[in-house]
């Protein structure tokens, strides 16, 4: 028998390998200043396009007023205990009544964070009979959440309305033999690719299956719709959505989720969702700072349109130059280089040090290998200006990865881990 952290110690991960190599620069980078357009990395000044305050709400002087005001009347603790303890105020009561309004259902129910709460959602609705069927691309929060299931669970290519009815037929003849019912689950958008989920073609498939739908929407919330309401507003099916989630941690610029259904529904949840059960209820802090920017997502239509300028303007000089940014339909902008992990290194240093650019790297096993992603997330707080200078940046950068350069530089690197 072998110690059981032989493995650990043997085989960091696909990622955790390259720990030595990128810890504190390319992962657990340390970002410094204000929540803004420009922050210091390593104390240089850059174009950070890697945080997801959509709305710019993070450092405005009345948002920090309202969670300032908060935390003296009430401190980091209140209230203290699990909302079915001692936990549950008004104010809880109050942004609970205001989300279900915005997102146009009965009711809603607050989550500490999105992760965790999203998880238990997916235990909670469904049992060892039941059937759920999701998009391969969902969010790690969904994969880890239908991992709890204890009955069968099949994916849907990502995006593929023919895939998804396929399964739909296997999943109805299993529900048929074990007496459960179907659970479908995809996002409003996919955070990496920044394509919405299609909503609108999984809520037709309902004329000839029966199951209910779960939506993930955490980028799509309060950045899609005509309202802001999200995905399912954007796409006219926000009715038919029967359980929706969304974050405080992107728009919102907070921490907390919530989840969205009919009254029963929410009802159900509020006794059986163990995350919330278990766990100590949401700081007063963050409940009064989420209704302040619930708030102004409802009144300042001007944040969401400022965004849009700029996603618009970003996004299609990419497209003029040339760059790859896949299908997206939402403000996620990747833009897709082919590459190795080294080279992938050598190109992000470039441009955080001498183009003074900060946006996310994905690699493999997040995407293929030979592939990768840099994340661009516009938000209300950018301008022309920072724009026009990442444009240059990234055209600077293509042609160094095109003539070898970045390959060259890297070599020691890929030599030492065996690329």
């Amino acid at each position: 028998m072998r110690d059981l952290f032989d493995r650990i110690i043997e085989n960091k991960g696909p990622l955790g390998k390259w720990a030595s190599q990128a810890e504190g620069y390319f992962v657990f980078p340390k970002l410094e200043g204000p929540i803004s357009n420009r922050m210091k990395f390593q104390g240089k000044d850059v174009i950070t396009w890697s945080i997801n305050d959509y709305l710019g709400l993070a450092n405005l002087p009345e948002i920090k007023k309202v969670d300032g005001d908060a935390a003296y009347e009430h401190g980091s603790a209140y209230p203290m205990g699990a909302r079915m303890m001692s936990g549950h105020t008004d104010y809880h009561e109050q942004l609970e009544q205001e989300l279900a309004a915005f997102v146009n259902k009965e009711a809603s129910y607050l989550l500490n964070f999105g992760y965790q709460g999203f998880m238990s959602v997916i235990d909670a609705l469904v049992a060892k009979d039941d059937i759920i069927v999701y998009d391969v691309d969902c969010h790690a929060c969904i994969i880890d959440g239908v991992r709890l299931h204890m009955g069968k669970r099949f994916t849907f290519k990502h995006n593929d309305a023919g895939s998804l009815e396929k399964n739909l037929e296997r999943a109805t003849k299993l529900a048929t033999e074990t007496g459960g019912g179907i659970l479908v689950i995809s996002e409003g958008v996919f955070g990496m690719r920044g394509e919405q989920g299609i909503l609108k073609e999984i809520v037709d498939l309902k004329k000839k299956y029966k199951f209910r739908l779960l939506v993930d929407d955490a980028h799509g919330f309060g950045t899609l719709g005509k309202t802001g309401a999200g995905a399912g507003e954007e796409q006219g099916v926000q009715n038919e959505i029967d359980v929706y989630l969304a974050t405080f941690a992107k728009s919102m610029a907070g921490i907390g989720a919530f989840v969205a259904a009919d009254k029963e529904i929410i009802e159900y949840l509020k006794y059986n969702l163990r995350s919330q059960m278990f766990a100590k209820s949401l700081p007063m802090v963050y409940v009064k700072g989420a209704l302040k920017r619930l708030d102004m997502l409802r009144t300042r239509p001007e944040l969401k349109a400022k965004l849009w300028e700029n996603v618009n303007a970003l996004q299609n000089g990419l497209k003029e130059r040339g760059f790859d940014i896949g299908t997206t339909s939402s403000c996620v902008t990747p833009v897709y280089l082919n590459g190795s992990i080294p080279e992938a290194m050598a190109l992000v240093k470039d441009l955080r040090e001498n183009y003074g650019i900060f946006c996310s790297i994905v690699v493999y096993p997040v995407i293929p290998k030979g592939l990768i992603l840099l994340r661009l997330i516009p938000t209300a707080t950018h301008t022309l200006e920072d724009i026009k200078e990442t444009l240059e940046a990234f055209s600077g950068i293509r042609e160094r990865l095109q003539n070898g350069t970045y390959k060259r530089l890297s070599a020691a690197v890929a030599a030492a881990m065996g690329e």
